[in-house]
């Protein structure tokens, strides 16, 4: 499927020919929800997410322990937990409306590298807390010769010291970086799409939502797992993000982080409100029902958008994944904090050789 047809009219069925069922106009989409997703699997289609986006928060309980249940019978209890860290910080060239690493705002953020022997000890830290993946991240449009040489020694660094998966996030790839990083043996690429293709120009005006599709599709056929995600907040329609979730779930990725909007000083965005809790929740419990089978991990925003009550509610509303410690430029909770959680939700975490 290619990006121009995952744009969202509202009017397309399942994957598998399912039709838009009486029940979702007369508002009862989760009871077609139990039978659609946590029967048989297949995801909602756009206007149902709408649906459920759009239901009174009097049952955002219902529909999270719905999500609850699918997230329990397509993906298990066990989950994953990951680390990320910055190689190189602000100074990016592309203007993100959200991003304070943009080197385009007034932001607090200024450019900055990690050297490996730091890479290597932040890479110790995230196994310290039976995280499976590390993520090295770096603020750039796409790598040039010295990120990737860089990437190359910081991973051959971190396989000599460190039992655990690494993932990169490196911005737009062309066809020969991908091919490099497939070669050094990394796990999972995250790049995410942000927002629904029909919102994108409104928070990027720099590139374009079809080349973020254009560099998932090569980090598919390369063998490398997809992650793909954005943020929730940054002035979508609930409609569009309705339209977001399907478009997602046309690329089919492994994984999916659900950021909520931190109004970062110095960013066009610095001026939106904080998406609220409830809100958040029912897009949470959404994004399952529309992704079913897929990793869906609370990222940044959580601590402000959900505090710690939300974040359980998260976990127990389809979730299956997250991110301790800090963000890159944002404090996080402490990992600890995060591991406590889960030990009292009785929610096992993944181990590594399990995701190899």
């Amino acid at each position: 499927m290619t990006a121009v047809e995952t744009g969202g009219t509202g009017e397309e069925t399942g994957g598998d020919g399912v039709e838009e069922s009486s029940a979702v106009v007369s508002g009862d989409v989760l009871a077609v929800a139990r039978e659609q997703v946590l029967e048989r699997g297949v995801g909602l289609t756009e206007d149902q997410v709408l649906a459920v986006l759009s239901l009174p928060t009097e049952r955002l309980e219902e529909a999270l322990k719905l999500a609850h249940d699918v997230r329990m019978r397509w993906c298990g209890p066990e989950v994953e937990v990951e680390g990320i860290v910055s190689l190189k910080t602000g100074g990016c060239p592309e203007d993100c409306h959200f991003c304070s690493q943009s080197g385009l705002f007034e932001s607090p953020v200024r450019a900055a590298w990690l050297d490996k022997d730091r890479l290597v000890e932040a890479a110790k830290q995230t196994a310290k807390t039976g995280a499976t993946e590390f993520c090295i991240v770096a603020a750039v449009r796409g790598p040039d010769a010295k990120l990737m040489e860089q990437v190359r020694a910081g991973i051959a660094a971190i396989r000599a010291e460190v039992d655990i998966n690494v993932a990169c996030s490196l911005g737009m790839l062309t066809q020969d970086q991908v091919n490099e990083l497939a070669a050094m043996g990394v796990h999972r690429y995250n790049h995410n799409l942000e927002t629904a293709r029909s919102h994108f120009p409104e928070v990027v005006t720099t590139h374009s939502w079809e080349e973020r599709w254009e560099t998932l599709q090569m980090v598919r056929a390369a063998g490398m797992e997809v992650c793909c995600g954005g943020i929730v907040g940054m002035g979508e329609t609930l409609a569009q993000r309705a339209e977001f979730a399907v478009q997602l779930a046309a690329l089919e990725p492994d994984e999916v982080p659900l950021n909520f909007l931190i109004p970062n000083p110095g960013t066009p965005f610095a001026h939106l409100e904080v998406p609220q809790g409830a809100d958040a929740l029912m897009t949470v419990a959404a994004f399952r029902l529309a992704l079913p089978r897929t990793v869906l991990r609370f990222a940044g925003g959580r601590e402000l958008t959900l505090g710690d009550l939300g974040a359980e509610q998260g976990m127990l509303g389809g979730v299956n994944a997250i991110i301790v410690g800090n963000y890159l430029t944002n404090l996080g909770r402490p990992a600890e904090q995060d591991l406590d959680m889960l030990e009292t939700l009785k929610m096992p975490i993944k181990a590594l050789n399990d995701t190899l």
